[in-house]
C-alpha cells in the first residue's frame, strides 16, 4: 500500500509541475497529496463572502464561482467534517448557501453554480457583520466555538468598500474567525490588510484580474489539507515515520534508540563534540533569508545531544568583519541555544569567508573560547556568495588539525570554494542549493554524530570471557558424549 501511495504521489508531482509551473517544493508536495488523496481536511465552518457589485462583470463572477468550486472540491464536506456557506453582497447582503443546507459536495457545487451577481454597491463591512451575526450562527448551521472546529471566512473583492471594515473585521477575528482577504484589480490594498488575520502575508492575496483568481485555489486547498506527512515525505524522521492524525511521530529500526530530539536514531552513545557555526551575514543574504538561516541552525541543534558532557555549540557571524555571537559551552540546553540563535541580529556588508575561517582556527576552537581538549571539533560554514578574501590556507589548516569541516552553500555560493572547505569524503561534507527556502532539506541530510569508541580493555575482557565459556561448553560436550557411550554399552549388556 505504501509503494502504491508513493508511486501515485510521484505521478502527481510530475503532472502538477506541468499544471502549475515553477511552484515551490512544499506547494507541489501539498498539491500532489491533494491529487493523490493523501490528505484530509480539519473540521471547519467555511464561509465565502463574495463581492458581486457593479464593477464585477457577469463573466468575472463566473470565474469567482470556479475558484470557490475548486476549493470545495478538495474538502471533506459533511455534517461532522467541513460545512460550507456562501454570502453574496453588493449594496445589500444575501445568504446564498447556509452552513446547514448542503451536507454533500455534489449538492453544494450545484448550489454555487446557480448563484447570480447582485450588481450594485460595495458594502464589505455590512457583509462581514452579516457573516458574524447570521452566516456563522448556530441557527444557520455554525458550530459552537471550540478547538476541534475551525471557523474561516474568505472574502473576495475588487474595489474600495463604501463602509467601514476595520472595526467589524476586528470583531470577526475576536470571535475566532480566521479571515482571508483576496483583492482583484483596482482593489484598495489597505482595506485587505484591515480585513485579514495575522500574519498578513499568509492571509492576503492579490491578482491583477479575475482570470487569475482560479490559480489561488491551490493555496486554499493546501491550507485546508491535513496530509499524511509520512506518505508525502514531509517529515524529519531519520529512520521510521509513523502517521498520526495531522501529524507524525518517529521510530527507529531494531537495535537503534530514538534520541532526545524525537527524530534521529543512534546505535551507540554520542561522543562529546564541539560544534561551531560560521554564518555568512553579508548584504546579499537579505533579512528575510537570514531568518531562514537561523531556522536552519536550530534544525541542526535539534539533532545534537546538547549537555555539559556531550555536544557544545558556538556561533560566529561574519560579513566584512567577524563577530562571535556566543562561544562554546555558554549554553548547555537546546532551549537556551535556540533562543540565543533567534536573537542573532543581521550584520550585512561584505563576505570575508577566509577571515572567518582564520577566526575559527585562532579563537573559536581554543580553550579560551570554551573548546575542550581531546574532543571532536566540527565546523559548519554557511555562505551565499564568493569570498572576498583568500580561503585556501585557512581551509587547509583546519582539516590538517583534524577539524571535521562541513560547507553549505546557497544561491551564488561558489561550489569550488565550498569543496575546498569541506572535509573528505567531500560528497558527505559539502552541500549546495539554489534557494534559501530549501536549506531545511540540507539540515535533514547533515549528520555528524560519532560513536564513543569501545574501551579496549573492556572489549578484551569480553573476548576472554566468551572464549572461556566456549572452551567450557566444548569440554562438557565431550564428557556428555562419553557418558552417552557408556549408557549405550550398559544397555547392550542388559539385553
Amino acid at each position: 500500500m505504501q509503494s502504491v501511495s508513493s508511486a501515485l504521489l510521484l505521478f502527481s508531482l510530475l503532472f502538477l509541475s506541468q499544471e502549475y509551473g515553477a511552484l515551490g517544493t512544499e506547494t507541489l508536495r501539498h498539491a500532489a497529496a491533494i491529487s493523490a488523496g493523501l490528505c484530509q481536511t480539519h473540521p471547519t465552518d467555511l464561509v465565502f463572502i463574495l463581492d458581486s457589485s457593479r464593477s464585477v462583470r457577469p463573466s468575472e463572477y463566473e470565474q469567482v464561482k470556479v475558484f470557490v468550486s475548486k476549493v470545495i472540491e478538495s474538502l471533506n464536506v459533511g455534517p461532522n467534517a467541513t460545512r460550507v456557506g456562501v454570502v453574496n453582497y453588493a449594496s445589500q447582503v444575501k445568504n446564498e448557501v447556509s452552513l446547514k443546507t448542503h451536507r454533500n459536495k455534489a449538492a453544494l457545487l450545484k448550489a454555487v453554480s446557480k448563484i447570480e451577481p447582485l450588481s450594485t454597491g460595495t458594502m464589505t463591512g455590512l457583509a462581514i457583520q452579516f457573516a458574524i451575526n447570521v452566516a456563522f450562527s448556530e441557527g444557520e448551521g455554525g458550530r459552537v466555538r471550540s478547538p476541534d472546529v475551525s471557523k474561516v471566512a474568505i472574502i473576495v473583492t475588487d474595489g474600495r468598500p463604501q463602509d467601514n471594515v476595520k472595526d467589524v473585521s476586528a470583531r470577526a477575528r475576536e470571535a475566532g474567525i480566521e479571515m482571508f482577504a483576496i483583492g482583484v484589480g483596482r482593489v484598495d490594498m489597505h482595506t485587505l490588510r484591515q480585513i485579514a488575520s495575522e500574519p498578513l502575508e499568509e492571509h492576503t492575496d492579490y491578482v491583477e484580474s479575475y482570470s487569475f483568481i482560479e490559480k489561488l485555489a491551490l493555496k486554499f486547498q493546501e491550507a485546508f489539507c491535513v496530509s499524511d506527512l509520512c506518505a508525502t515525505g514531509d517529515h524529519d524522521c531519520e529512520q521510521i515515520c509513523v502517521s498520526t492524525p495531522g501529524s507524525y511521530k518517529c521510530a527507529c529500526n531494531d537495535s537503534f534508540t530514538l534520541q532526545e530530539d524525537g527524530k534521529t536514531c543512534s546505535a551507540c552513545s554520542a561522543k562529546a563534540t564541539d560544534v561551531v557555526f560560521l554564518i555568512d551575514g553579508s548584504k546579499s543574504v537579505r533579512p528575510e533569508n537570514f531568518e531562514l538561516v537561523k531556522k536552519f541552525i536550530n534544525q541542526i541543534v535539534d539533532k545534537l545531544d546538547v549537555s555539559e558532557t556531550k555536544s557544545h555549540v558556538g556561533l560566529v557571524q561574519y560579513s566584512s568583519s567577524v563577530r562571535q555571537e556566543f562561544p562554546l559551552g555558554r549554553f548547555n540546553t537546546k532551549k537556551d541555544l535556540k533562543e540565543a540563535v533567534k536573537k542573532m541580529s543581521y550584520m550585512e556588508k561584505g563576505t570575508m569567508t577566509g577571515q572567518a575561517l582564520r577566526y575559527l582556527l585562532d579563537s573559536s576552537f581554543t580553550p579560551n573560547h570554551g573548546a575542550r581538549p581531546g574532543v571532536t571539533k566540527v565546523g559548519i560554514v554557511f555562505t551565499d556568495g564568493r569570498s572576498q578574501d583568500y580561503i585556501g590556507e585557512a581551509a587547509k589548516k583546519a582539516k590538517e588539525l583534524g577539524f571535521k569541516m562541513y560547507a553549505v552553500g546557497v544561491g551564488n555560493a561558489v561550489e569550488d570554494e565550498l569543496k575546498e572547505i569541506a572535509s573528505e569524503p567531500i560528497a558527505e561534507h559539502y552541500f549546495y542549493t539554489a534557494d534559501f527556502k530549501t536549506i531545511n532539506q540540507i539540515a535533514k541530510k547533515l549528520h555528524f554524530k560519532e560513536c564513543k569508541e569501545e574501551n579496549p580493555c573492556e572489549c578484551e575482557s569480553i573476548v576472554k570471557f566468551n572464549t572461556k565459556i566456549e572452551e567450557d561448553i566444548a569440554a562438557l560436550t565431550k564428557k556428555l558424549d562419553a557418558v552417552t557411550k557408556r549408557i549405550a554399552t550398559l544397555e547392550n549388556r542388559i539385553v
